[in-house]
């Protein structure tokens, strides 16, 4: 590489400026190929963005096409802090006076007060049940399912706090203990984990000290009306929420009445002196929604197709995809299936129909007035969208526009298609931009080498003339 780098110095000749203008001349079709792939690059790109849009539009139209989307309900409550609700899809309309006459509680015992939390209560045992108290405390009915949990405090265990604390600790007990303090002093507060009248509690205990029913030692815990041994305090008794829905009494262990009313859940605040009307009607609002977003999704893929295939006389430029046939193809295909009249519903044949105007650009303009009208059929409009039938004259809108998009999207629908030629030019460019390079190498040398050559000849025909010169001078001296 050195002898060649050196050529011309022997013949005075810039070998280098020449061999390296031949070799650009020799790689003006690689620029060329690689400019061809820079713009290949571009409309992939395009493609790419294209085919994401149009994925965009398909999702949307087959959000139209979602029995889900028109069975929609919502749900207003005229004093939501005392009657809130919720509502599934495809809930019945319907409106509701609803009264709320109690809300659930759970039971609530007080101990009587010791100096502090670390106060020594008494060794023995507790056995907690878990049901339902009669009105008038006479008799206790354990809940079905439940079961009777002991509780043994032993010696070091016998403080207030560590009694708290070991029937906190214990697995699968329906109470919960915590600590008040108050003027009095310090108090164990027993709680039911759960609300209802079947979530009540009784507390029965064993005394290390041989008397079971006294204020004294573990039994200051004890809480059995029934069997003579009410200790501790019931300041709160288990208690279900009561309502009454069009007149009609209900219960609930909760606050939240969830199998009341088909398809709809009322969450309970407070206690009522008179009806709160509940209304439950179909959603046209996430309707409305559902539509703007196909009528967006559709104006976005015409916006951007046209963009990449304009021309501009004033500016002389064009789209990256302008003349493509595939491209052009797609806004008429677009155009035609929006713009086309169906039978699919028997009020509303056209798109202008409910207010969805084709502008001269292609894209569609709502006219709200028009399509809020459209929402009194609500069937039919449901039906101009999403009618799905064996006959493309009678199915709905956004079924036809589902399916387009499947076609163009579909492994070998127009765009996969046009992509994977568009990828294949690009391996074509690259293996001929390939080839030319190595044609363009194999000339350099091969020019570098004649240069060489030429430059070596020219040196000896200068060491001869040289010479000659120097002959003829040494006979002139003579």
């Amino acid at each position: 590489m050195a002898t060649l780098s050196s050529i011309g110095i022997g013949s005075g000749i810039d070998a280098n400026a020449i061999v390296s203008q031949l070799v650009a001349l020799e790689r003006r079709p690689i620029e060329l190929l690689k400019t061809e792939a820079s713009k290949i690059d571009a409309r992939l790109s395009s493609f790419g963005r294209i085919q994401s849009s149009l994925d965009s539009l398909r999702s949307a139209a087959r959000a139209l096409t979602d029995t889900s989307t028109w069975r929609a309900a919502s749900a207003t409550s005229s004093d939501a802090t005392a009657v809130g609700v919720t509502v599934s899809s495809g809930t019945s309309p319907g409106s509701y006076a609803v009264q709320v006459n109690a809300l659930s509680a759970a039971q609530m015992n007080a101990a009587s007060a010791v100096a502090s939390p670390t106060t020594t209560i008494g060794e023995g045992t507790l056995t907690i049940d878990i049901g339902r108290w009669a009105d008038d405390l006479s008799s206790f009915t354990p809940k079905v399912g439940s079961t009777q949990v002991q509780i043994t405090i032993g010696p070091g265990e016998d403080t207030l706090d560590k009694i708290r604390d070991k029937i906190n600790n214990t697995s699968g007990l329906g109470v919960r203990a915590s600590i008040v303090n108050d003027a009095s002093g310090s108090r164990l507060v027993l709680q039911s984990r759960q609300t209802g009248a079947d979530n009540g509690f009784r507390i029965q205990v064993s005394d290390i000290d041989g008397v079971d029913t006294d204020n004294a030692g573990l039994s200051r815990l004890a809480y059995d009306p029934a069997g003579g041994a009410a200790v501790s305090t019931r300041s709160q008794a288990g208690r279900n929420a009561q309502a009454t829905i069009n007149g009609l009494v209900v219960e609930s262990a909760t606050n939240s009445l969830t199998n009341v009313i088909d398809g709809v859940s009322l969450t309970l605040g407070k206690v009522t002196t008179g009806t709160v009307d509940v209304t439950v009607s179909r959603d046209t609002a996430s309707m409305r929604k559902a539509i703007d977003g196909f009528v967006s999704a559709y104006n976005d893929v015409v916006k951007l197709v046209r963009d990449q295939t304009k021309y501009d006389a004033a500016s002389n430029s064009a789209g990256t995809l302008q003349g493509d046939r595939t491209a052009i193809g797609l806004l008429g295909q677009l155009r035609l299936a929006v713009s086309g009249s169906s039978s699919a519903s028997s009020v509303f044949g056209r798109a202008s129909d409910i207010g969805l105007s084709i502008q001269t650009d292609g894209t569609i303009k709502v006219g709200s007035a028009k399509l809020d009208e459209a929402f009194g059929k609500l069937d039919e409009l449901q039906s101009f969208f999403a009618a799905a039938t064996d006959l493309s004259s009678t199915n709905g809108l956004a079924y036809r526009l589902r399916q387009l998009t499947d076609r163009l999207l579909g492994s070998d629908g127009a765009l996969p298609s046009r992509q994977e030629g568009l990828r294949q030019q690009k391996t074509n460019n690259s293996n001929r931009q390939q080839a030319l390079e190595d044609r363009v190498a194999l000339t350099e040398k091969r020019l570098r080498a004649q240069y060489q050559a030429l430059d070596s000849s020219m040196a000896k025909l200068g060491n001869l003339s040289n010479y000659v010169s120097q002959q003829v001078n040494n006979w002139n001296r003579r």
